[in-house]
């Protein structure tokens, strides 16, 4: 009979333990919660930080972290000229405390994995749409302004508030890329097709200038020659020949030897006296 009693006793003890331990719960920084209650139903007001009282199997609470939280959104978008472009785009985001219970009975818990990737690729293929290919490049600060935008009117109808959205990745696909690249080959080769016309015009010019420049020496040497007769030839002659003798004495293969070379032979061949 004792141990019975203290049976009922530790079970008494369990089950108001468990009671207490049930009938209470904890709120913490950056969290809200949510009450539903069996018989009311999602309360309205949102519950604040610390350690509160419910009715247990009557009442329990659902906790919402409402810290600024990062979501990246990736799509695939075709562009105004039907390109197709990879997009990446950050949003932060965080629930309205005052419509938490709305949150609740509409989305559930996983609101943000519901909500973003679908509200996210509609605002951007709906926007790079307005644009061509080469455009998102050009305009990007324009077309991250009109996704920032556009997506926080469409958020605000489910409650959500988004603090900062950004594109961080923008990729074109591999048909675009090639292009842009053969692009790029043929204004490369342009420009070099435009620096060898330009080359071959200064050569031109410049054999014309030379031309010129040789015809109007042979003029002068001309008037020169009917003025002052030979003279002015003999002496290029001088020079031209004193310029090849030069050149020959500083070559180590050349052997000079005197016009009157029988002359030389006798001399050395002669009888020494």
């Amino acid at each position: 009979m004792e141990w019975t009693k203290i049976a009922k006793r530790v079970f008494g003890v369990g089950a108001a333990l468990s009671t207490v331990i049930a009938s209470r719960y904890t709120v913490d920084g950056g969290q809200r919660a949510v009450m539903f209650d069996r018989f009311k139903g999602v309360l309205e007001e949102p519950i604040g930080e610390g350690t509160h009282l419910k009715v247990p199997w009557v009442q329990k609470a659902y906790i919402f972290d409402i810290r600024t939280q990062p979501y990246e959104i990736s799509c695939e978008s075709g562009t105004k000229d039907l390109q197709m472009v990879n997009l990446t785009l950050r949003v932060m985001s965080r629930p309205d405390v005052s419509r938490l219970p709305d949150i609740y009975q509409r989305l559930g818990l996983e609101y943000r994995e519901k909500v973003l990737p679908a509200i996210g690729n509609e605002v951007l293929k709906a926007v790079v749409a307005q644009f061509n290919a080469d455009q998102l490049l050009v305009d990007r600060p324009l077309v991250s302004a009109l996704v920032r935008e556009t997506l926080i009117q469409r958020a605000r109808d489910f409650n959500i508030i988004l603090d900062d959205v950004s594109i961080t990745h923008l990729e074109y696909g591999p048909e675009f890329s090639r292009a842009v690249e053969r692009k790029q080959v043929a204004q490369q080769e342009a420009e070099r097709s435009k620096f060898i016309v330009a080359k071959a015009d200064q050569e031109r010019r410049a054999a014309v200038i030379r031309a010129e420049g040789e015809s109007e020496s042979a003029r002068v040497i001309s008037k020169a020659t009917a003025e002052a007769g030979m003279g002015l030839i003999e002496l290029r002659k001088i020079e031209a020949a004193r310029e090849i003798a030069v050149t020959l004495s500083k070559s180590p293969n050349v052997v000079y030897l005197p016009g009157s070379v029988g002359n030389l032979l006798f001399s050395m061949n002669g009888p020494s006296k």
